[in-house]
C-alpha cells in the first residue's frame, strides 16, 4: 500500500526590503572628495540623482533643451520613461552649481555598468565606510552578509536617498509629484525608515520636549 504524503506549501516570511540610502552628511562628504579626472562626470550625475530622485534611465539623459526658467527659478522639463508622466521639477542649488561650471549643460551620458563601478570607487574614496548588513549577489546566488556601504551602492541610491532624506521635510505629495510615484504606498517602499539623522533629529526633539 502506497501511502500518499500531502506536500504541506509553507509560505516563506517576507523580508522586509532594505533600502540603501546616502545620508545627507554622507552626500556632502562625496561633494567634497576630490576623484580622479576621468571619475568627475559620474561623481557629477550622482549628485545630480541624489537631488532629483530620478531613475538612471531618465537623468542620463537630461539635456540642455529640457531645461526653463521662470522669474529666478529654473526647472527641468522631461517625461519618465518607465510611467509616461510628465514631470516638471525646480533644479537643487546643487545641481544649479554643476550646471552652472559646464555652462548649463548636463555631463556627458555613462554607460549603465561603468558608472555604477565609478560611483562606488568614488563613495569608497569618500570614506562611506558603514558596516551594513546587506545581500549581495556571487555568481546566481545572493546572501546575507555585512559589508562596507560603498560596495553595494548603484544607481538606483540617489532616488532612494533623495525620497529619503527629504522625507518629513517636504509634504509627501510634493516629493510623490517629483519622484512620480502614484500611490503613497509605492512611495514609502523607497523610504528607509531606520536613518540614523532621522531618529538623531528626533532625539533632539525629545530632548528639547522634555528638557529641564
Amino acid at each position: 500500500m502506497v501511502a500518499h504524503v500531502r506536500k504541506l506549501e509553507v509560505r516563506r516570511e517576507k523580508k522586509p526590503a532594505r533600502i540603501i540610502i546616502l545620508t545627507e552628511s554622507e552626500i556632502a562628504k562625496i561633494k567634497q572628495t576630490e576623484v580622479p579626472e576621468e571619475y568627475v562626470t559620474a561623481k557629477d550625475w550622482l549628485l545630480i540623482s541624489c537631488y532629483m530622485g530620478q531613475r538612471i534611465s531618465d537623468f542620463m539623459v537630461f539635456n540642455k533643451s529640457q531645461l526653463s526658467e521662470t522669474g529666478s527659478r529654473m526647472y527641468i522639463t522631461f517625461v519618465q520613461q518607465k510611467t509616461r508622466k510628465e514631470i516638471i521639477l525646480p533644479l537643487h542649488p546643487v545641481v544649479l552649481n554643476i550646471l552652472k561650471e559646464n555652462d548649463y549643460c548636463f555631463p556627458d551620458p555613462i554607460d549603465h555598468d561603468i558608472y555604477n563601478r565609478r560611483i562606488r570607487k568614488i563613495a569608497r574614496l569618500a570614506g562611506i565606510n558603514e558596516q551594513i548588513n546587506a545581500r549581495k549577489r556571487t555568481g546566481h546566488r545572493s546572501e546575507d552578509t555585512f559589508v562596507k556601504k560603498w560596495e553595494v551602492i548603484s544607481s538606483h541610491i540617489g532616488r532612494r536617498s533623495f525620497a529619503s532624506n527629504f522625507y518629513g521635510k517636504i509634504p509627501t505629495p510634493l516629493l510623490m509629484q517629483a519622484t512620480g510615484h502614484s500611490t503613497e504606498k509605492m512611495f514609502l517602499n523607497y523610504i528607509n525608515h531606520n536613518s540614523h539623522e532621522r531618529l538623531a533629529t528626533l532625539g533632539n526633539y525629545f530632548d528639547q520636549l522634555y528638557a529641564g
